[in-house]
């Protein structure tokens, strides 16, 4: 296992935002996992996995940090189903999966998030989450000190929600995820056109972390936020991206202070003009 002094955070959020933590640990295996989350542990680290889902709303944090991502990314196929650690990005296990003629990773392809923020967000598109080609996960419980393996049955997947955010706790340690065999050509083309459907509509040429605010019922975000006259709207080096009201970017070195002062606005004048309580999507630190 890997442990930095005063570790600079910059690469590991997609907003780039600058910010140091006391100590990051970067696991490998699940010796390590239970190591750092056992209850014996004197004090609560902050997990990430990627980055890609996170606002860091302080420059410096005397918390540790425990961060899944290429430290613990390995994978393997068995049959039709991937078995990966929760490190290993989306777009490295589409990849594989198309190597391998599978199909049900596709809109995965272009959706920035390692495989262990996916499965606690429920990430997704156009219809599908990951919920469904998830076949279990196992993951790992301080109270008891012990790992333990959960069907996709038994947990109780929400929009964007999941058994894991009701359970913040819990450390995801590995998952399985059961595919399709199809034909490598018709996977291919499902991914560019997916890709170019994203990269025409989002902000993909500044940093963000996808979508701020949860998709209201009946209504799209983007469109509210755009009646308001908000879009292009900025605060310090955040802005409402002018490509796709739903995302803030950072377009000239924001702080996460700059990002939140954003979403405070949005959710307030939203409130005030439709009657409609935007959720944030994403995880503020």
């Amino acid at each position: 296992m890997k442990v930095f002094e005063d570790f600079d955070l910059t690469e590991y959020n997609s907003y780039r935002l600058k910010s140091t933590c006391a100590r990051a640990f970067m696991p490998e295996n699940n010796e390590d996992v239970s190591t750092l989350f056992n209850s014996a542990s004197t004090s609560k680290p902050i997990v990430i996995g990627g980055g890609y889902n996170i606002i860091l709303s302080k420059e410096y944090y005397a918390e540790d940090f425990v961060i899944f991502s290429e430290n613990m990314a390995q994978f393997r196929l068995e049959d039709n189903r991937i078995i990966a650690q929760p490190g290993v990005s989306l777009l490295t296990l589409s990849l594989f999966a198309l190597q391998h003629s599978l199909t049900g990773m596709e809109i995965y392809y272009d959706i920035p998030s390692s495989l262990g923020g996916a499965v606690v967000m429920n990430a997704g598109a156009s219809g599908e989450e990951i919920k469904d080609i998830l076949e279990e996960v196992t993951y790992f419980d301080p109270i008891d000190n012990s790992f333990h393996t959960i069907h996709r049955s038994e947990l109780t997947f929400e929009y964007r929600n999941s058994f894991f955010q009701k359970n913040p706790h819990l450390i995801i340690a590995e998952a399985v995820l059961s595919l399709t065999p199809g034909d490598a050509c018709k996977i291919r083309e499902k991914m560019e056109t997916i890709k170019a459907a994203r990269w025409a509509k989002q902000p993909k040429d500044l940093p963000n972390a996808g979508s701020v605010f949860k998709r209201p019922p009946g209504r799209f975000v983007g469109p509210m936020i755009e009646e308001l006259g908000l879009k292009g709207f900025s605060i310090g080096g955040a802005q409402i991206s002018q490509k796709h009201a739903g995302f803030i970017v950072n377009f000239d070195h924001a702080s996460g202070k700059d990002i939140l002062e954003i979403i405070r606005i949005v959710k307030e004048r939203v409130m005030e003009k439709f009657g409609v309580n935007l959720e944030i999507e994403q995880r503020i630190l």
